[in-house]
């Protein structure tokens, strides 16, 4: 009798596959939004930048009076700089505004998909937005991967780039280096093809050379075990 396929053993939800989130420094989030941002602008100052294991990107604590927040440190910002956060907030590097505010082909980062929910998009190291045009009460984006979306005007995003985009560019050169980083942000590595193993550990192990031997779009009632490959392809056959 084969093992578990790895989608079947991730999902039982072992230790093996859990992220250690107690040594995350902490989520990345902006201050809870208030009369004073949404009508004025709140100071706030960069007392430390640290390194969190389930981050790519450093991390800012920024002391707003007597509240601290962790939010992705932008390119050149520093220790006992200033930052601010609301409308009136001036549109430079750190501050955080909402998207109605920030003018046209200005980059942002962090951006809220809801107003209030402390940014979901664009946070990885060395990533941007675009700020397109306006459209109403929407915002149209142009998001890293090129593809543009329309933003609620209420949301709010950070100027500038995030730090830390040349981390690429150092090789790991060292399997073991790459398997500790992405063991400390629950990534499966090494990742093993599903044609390179035996029948018994996956639907398309075995067979003469690898290949699959049968359609990689799984069955409609598949069950957990066979529910590998293409699932829910929106296009199967051979492209043009």
């Amino acid at each position: 009798m084969g093992k578990r396929i790895i989608t079947r053993r991730r999902g039982r939800g072992t230790m093996t596959y859990r992220a250690p989130s107690h040594r995350y420094a902490g989520e990345i989030k902006y201050r809870q939004v208030d009369e004073a941002e949404r009508k004025g602008v709140v100071f706030g100052k960069i007392v430390d930048i640290i390194h969190s294991v389930g981050h790519s990107a450093p991390l800012a604590k920024v002391r707003y009076g007597d509240t601290e927040i962790l939010t992705a440190a932008p390119a050149g910002i520093k220790v006992n700089d200033i930052v601010a956060a609301g409308v009136d907030a001036p549109v430079s590097v750190g501050n955080t505004l909402p998207l109605k505010k920030i003018p046209e082909g200005t980059l942002i980062y962090n951006i809220e998909i809801n107003p209030g929910d402390g940014g979901k998009l664009v946070r990885t190291a060395g990533s941007y937005a675009r700020v397109l045009s306006k459209v109403g009460d929407s915002i149209l984006v142009m998001l890293p991967s090129k593809s543009e979306k329309l933003m609620n005007g209420e949301s709010r995003a950070t100027v500038g780039i995030i730090a830390g985009g040349g981390r690429k560019e150092k090789p790991f050169v060292k399997a073991g280096k790459k398997m500790h980083a992405m063991r400390a942000k629950n990534k499966l590595y090494p990742r093993t093809s599903g044609v390179a193993m035996n029948a018994v550990d996956h639907p398309f192990g075995s067979g003469r050379g690898r290949h699959a031997g049968k359609p990689k779009t799984a069955p409609r009632f598949a069950s957990a075990g066979r529910n590998v490959g293409m699932i829910h392809a929106r296009k199967t056959g051979r492209g043009k």
